[in-house]
């Protein structure tokens, strides 16, 4: 049972700490993007050392008060929100923002959790090298929460998640305990890897504090291109055809539904139209490489289009038109926040059931609502949206909230797919983690959730309730 951060205890844990490491909550500490949940919490710690977090964690386990990591604060599963129970502090990665080192040799580089992404991709790229996490929130999430929740992106078709991108963790447990596994090693074979433990634990299990993550050489050449496709069977031939006749070099591609664009226009957001006839479906290519690739990307283009998978394409000439295409893209969510939806579903299924799953989900859903089906088809992640009719707002239809997300759900487990294929669980999806998981790993998410935080102070609530 967890008790109270009473005024006495947050004096006698601040006064442990060093200046400033102890602030007032603000409403941005308790707010999550999409306002599906508001948080509490009495006081606001913002470690500078890895020290700090220890002596933070292990006063707060010793006194049985709960302790909500907070990093960029952009997570859409709640994850960064406590609403019930017992008043708890906020651990905050806001001071930990150090670059520690780069090594362009190594191709790796040393943070502290509290680096925002943007600020590690501009580091990485001055040394030469890439960093390839790619979000939209990368202006101001940070590299802690990026791991927690095993972040992916639009860039996942290449080079992985944070899973992939991660070499060694510090990381600090429930009773102030110090894990240093800091290690610029490929390979390390010594006993349970504990790396990927804490990565996608949601600050549950442990609080991430530094991190070494993998970089690789930073390309030369990009090509990117638009493509009005016929259909999502059309883009997943479309893939197969590319990946064949180009290899490696594809980096993301982004399905999209002309539903996205008609949000833009909706919600106010500038934008320019890529094709002058409109598609009902896209796809965002986008490919990278150390040389010029051009002719290899206009010649496979040309061979989809004789195949009838592409019936029009905008590839970008320069770097100016290259970003207004991605700007299309990353500013998607932003409409979709604007508009309002009924019901959001960031799920995966395996890339070649996409089109059958589209299809079947379409069939769902009544069709007086409007459906904006968008995301990463290279991986197979789509975020399935739900929006209630033009002119109308969401609250006239929040009631059917629950029956929708199972409806979807019950069909992206016949697909053998995910409720949760990159937003994690937080607080949002704890039932459905419950409904849809097998016993066995509940089983032994529990016991490991037990050995490493039994008093349960750690982000209370998410994933595991």
């Amino acid at each position: 049972m967890l008790t109270d951060a009473t005024p006495e205890f947050v004096t006698k844990l601040a006064m442990q700490l060093g200046a400033g490491a102890m602030r007032m909550v603000e409403p941005r500490d308790l707010e999550e993007p999409r306002g599906v949940f508001t948080g509490k919490a009495a006081a606001v710690f913002r470690p500078l050392t890895v020290g700090e977090v220890s002596t933070i964690l292990a006063t707060c386990n010793a006194a049985r008060v709960g302790v909500v990591p907070l990093s960029g604060g952009t997570g859409l599963a709640g994850g960064q929100t406590l609403q019930d129970g017992a008043m708890p502090v906020i651990l905050s990665l806001e001071r930990m923002t150090t670059i520690i080192d780069i090594s362009p040799e190594n191709n790796s580089m040393t943070v502290q959790a509290g680096a925002i992404l943007a600020d590690v991709q501009t580091a990485a790229q001055n040394a030469g090298r890439l960093f390839p996490l790619s979000l939209a929130s990368e202006g101001s999430c940070r590299i802690g929460g990026n791991l927690a929740t095993n972040a992916g992106g639009v860039n996942v078709l290449r080079y992985g998640n944070m899973r992939d991108l991660c070499l060694g963790l510090e990381y600090v447990l429930a009773d102030g305990t110090i894990v240093n596994t800091l290690k610029m090693l490929r390979k390390d074979n010594t006993g349970y890897d504990l790396r990927h433990l804490m990565i996608g634990s949601e600050g549950t299990l442990g609080v991430i504090t530094s991190a070494i993550l993998r970089l690789l050489p930073l390309p030369n050449f990009y090509e990117t291109a638009m493509l009005a496709v016929p259909s999502p069977k059309a883009a997943l031939a479309l893939l197969t055809l590319l990946s064949d006749q180009l290899g490696g070099v594809i980096s993301a591609f982004e399905l999209i539904h002309r539903n996205g664009l008609d949000f833009l226009t909706e919600a106010g957001l500038p934008f320019t139209e890529p094709f002058s006839e409109p598609s009902e479906w896209m796809v965002l290519l986008d490919c990278a490489d150390g040389m010029t690739i051009r002719d290899k990307v206009e010649n496979a283009l040309m061979a989809a289009m004789e195949a009838g998978l592409v019936s029009d394409a905008v590839l970008a000439q320069n770097e100016a038109q290259r970003q207004a295409l991605w700007q299309i893209r990353e500013t998607i969510p932003e409409a979709n926040k604007r508009v309002g939806s009924v019901s959001s579903h960031d799920i995966s299924v395996p890339v070649a059931q996409v089109p059958a799953f589209i299809e079947a989900a379409k069939q769902r859903i009544d069709p007086m609502f409007r459906i904006n089906c968008f995301g990463h088809l290279g991986d197979g992640n789509l975020h399935y949206n739900i929006f209630p009719p033009k002119g109308k707002l969401r609250d006239e239809f929040i009631d059917l909230r629950p029956e929708i997300s199972r409806s979807i759900y019950d069909l992206v487990a016949d697909f053998g797919g995910s409720f949760s294929a990159e937003h994690g669980i937080g607080r949002l999806k704890v039932d459905d983690l419950k409904r849809y998981s097998d016993a066995g790993k509940l089983a032994t998410m529990r016991a490991i959730k037990n050995a490493l935080d039994p008093g349960g102070i750690l982000n209370p609530g998410a994933i595991l309730a």
